[in-house]
């Protein structure tokens, strides 16, 4: 929001939240009923297709951007992006409504805006020479009297909060502001149609080029070539490029144009580094990663809660959303893909105490991690990952999730061995992971239940907690059993007890969650596995899983990792950072363990903080 906000900063329909395209159910109703029973105007008619069309075209442009950035190859600006700026642009579809509306009741007051021909060349012509007139010289001034303190503070401060732009940031504008560009823009729709020059082209084809402008200059990265700028060198009065409206972001008061650069040229706004700034984006090269952390997608829906997804899911804990099931045919169609596709990709990138990180996400599913027919192709998928990583010059790589499921990581441990000049150390992150659930328990416990698969971490765990004289219960005989054969206990440690004696649980994966129904009251559920428990009880806690607070000088964090909170890291994504920053010699996979003492005094060390918060199921 602007510093000083001025009237009509919010939007009409603000208080009806995500609901506001309710607003529009008249007017599509009325549409399907003409359609199917009336007379078919495809100027009427392609009214919602194209509000569906500008969504998808204002996605791609997202997605694409946000790649783009996380590879680092052409990006402009280096500034790290925050969950502040993704709320203020959450609204980006509100200007797509506006516009929605304006067509319909422009097609009931204007008997001229019925049954317009496809294409008229007379009309489209009209419409380029009234936009690169009137509408960008106009525009021009707007922009320039829009930066002036008064307007500037009331309204234009809003835009320019975002110092590091994104497509969405084009239309992060207070609603007035809206209303004068909107009434620029219509200048050579509504000339079209008073002089019925005007065509579904022009029409709807001049608030498409409008969309791609927009999103073209504010994507953060430059990808207009030299040869296309040397072959045409009048293109560079008649369009900008991203480098060029980067510098209105960073500088302020320069580069006013709204697309055509011609004005700033006439008037001598340009600034004079606009092509040193253009060179040095271009030949920004694909950047090398120090920490590589290796994920996968969980469920179906997960693929639009990524930051290469729907940007507002992503800046959120992952939670189920009913609407994402209405885009199952995106769905089918990207998981056939991920099929078919044999590589991971960057998913984001961030930089911490000079360390440049870098998330790459396997586009596979949960439940292709326990296809046993998945196995080998995983396993080789993994090997391969690694091997990318080490050429791209990362010095650690970090397993998540199911990337260090017990077989893999045997397979890791394996392929170590095969080779051993490999200078890229592999860390699962055990160690840290059962670290942060020690200091999890509550100081003063003397006993603890253990529920879930005996991992890696399950042992870990019981280790320490018997050499700290904590009990550990298990509810059977066999399981007794299995834990005085892998862990080193001294007498008493272990312990068979009933369901509804320990108040501390320790959950992991493949355990009965419906157990926790007679667990007592108030009990404490703190998960060591990657994936939380289902929270059933209103009267329990529970902890997240193992992850802490991030340091304020981890930069670009703008998404949240699967379920975890804002600003909040899993243990064993921590884990690699850690491993590169402390300089440890050693991989961390198969069977080997670290200190836990000596892991988490290292996190501690380098700002990552415990996270004391309790989710309750109320």
């Amino acid at each position: 929001m602007a510093s000083k906000p001025g009237i009509l900063t919010n939007w009409p329909w603000k208080p009806l939240g995500s609901s506001k395209f309710v607003i529009l159910s008249p007017w599509i109703g009325h549409s399907i009923y003409t359609f199917i029973w009336g007379e078919r105007d495809p100027a009427y008619h392609i009214i919602f297709p194209f509000i569906l069309i500008r969504m998808l075209h204002n996605q791609i442009w997202i997605s694409v951007s946000r790649y783009q950035t996380g590879i680092g190859k052409g990006r402009i600006v280096d500034k790290g992006l925050e969950f502040e700026q993704v709320d203020r642009e959450t609204d980006w579809d509100d200007q797509i409504l506006f516009t929605a509306l304006l067509l319909c009741i422009g097609h009931k007051i204007f008997p001229m805006a019925s049954n317009l021909p496809w294409w008229r060349t007379d009309g489209v012509i009209l419409t380029t020479i009234l936009h690169a007139g009137p509408v960008e010289f106009l525009y021009y001034w707007l922009h320039r009297a829009l930066h002036h303190h008064y307007l500037y503070s009331r309204y234009h401060s809003h835009h320019h909060s975002s110092i590091v732009t994104e497509p969405i940031t084009s239309v992060a504008h207070p609603f007035a502001e809206h209303l004068t560009y909107f009434t620029l823009f219509a200048i050579p729709m509504f000339t079209t149609l008073v002089t019925k020059r005007s065509s579904m082209v022009a029409l709807y084809g001049y608030i498409f080029y409008i969309d791609f402008m927009n999103n073209m200059g504010h994507c953060n990265f430059e990808f207009f070539s030299k040869k296309i700028m040397s072959t045409f060198p009048l293109l560079k009065y008649l369009s900008y490029t991203p480098s060029y409206h980067s510098l209105h972001h960073t500088k302020f008061r320069c580069n006013y144009s709204l697309f055509m650069p011609i004005y700033d040229y006439i008037y001598g706004t340009v600034d004079k580094s606009t092509h040193v700034t253009y060179e040095a984006s271009l030949k920004r090269p694909k950047e090398s990663p120090d920490v590589v952390h290796l994920t996968h997608l969980t469920t179906l829906n997960s693929i639009y809660q990524l930051r290469l997804g729907f940007a507002s899911l992503a800046s959120k804990p992952q939670t189920s959303k009913w609407y994402l099931n209405l885009m199952w045919p995106f769905t089918m169609c990207y998981m056939l893909m991920t099929w078919i596709s044999g590589r991971a990709f960057v998913l984001e990138s961030n930089t911490f105490n000079d360390l440049k990180l870098q998330c790459w996400l396997i586009p596979r599913f949960k439940a292709q991690y326990f296809s046993k027919r998945q196995s080998i192709s995983l396993n080789n998928l993994i090997e391969e990952t690694i091997v990318e990583a080490e050429l791209n010059g990362a010095k650690v790589i970090s397993l998540g999730l199911l990337n260090q499921k017990q077989e893999l990581n045997s397979h890791c441990e394996f392929y170590i061995r095969k080779f051993p000049r490999l200078k890229i150390k592999v860390v699962d992150g055990s160690s840290l992971a059962a670290a942060i659930v020690m200091n999890n328990i509550p100081k003063g416990t003397n006993e603890v239940l253990l529920r879930g698969k005996f991992n890696k971490v399950a042992l870990a765990i019981v280790n320490a907690l018997c050499k700290k004289n904590i009990k550990v219960a298990v509810l059977y005989k066999d399981e007794f059993k299995e834990l005085e054969q892998r862990v080193i206990v001294s007498k008493g440690s272990l312990a068979l007890s009933p369901i509804n004696t320990p108040k501390i649980w320790l959950v992991g994966d493949e355990w009965d969650e419906y157990e926790q129904m007679k667990a007592p009251t108030s009990s404490l559920f703190i998960p060591f596995s990657h994936f939380p428990p289902k929270k059933m009880r209103e009267d329990c806690f529970y902890h997240y899983t193992p992850s802490m607070i991030t340091p304020i000088t981890f930069m670009n964090s703008h998404s949240c990792e699967n379920w975890l909170p804002r600003r909040v890291m899993s243990a064993w994504r921590i884990a690699g950072i850690i491993h590169a920053l402390e300089r440890w010699n050693v991989h961390e996979c198969g069977y080997t363990i670290l200190s836990l003492e000596k892991v988490w005094e290292a996190s501690i060390r380098h700002g990552f903080q415990p996270l004391k918060t309790l989710t309750h199921q109320s």
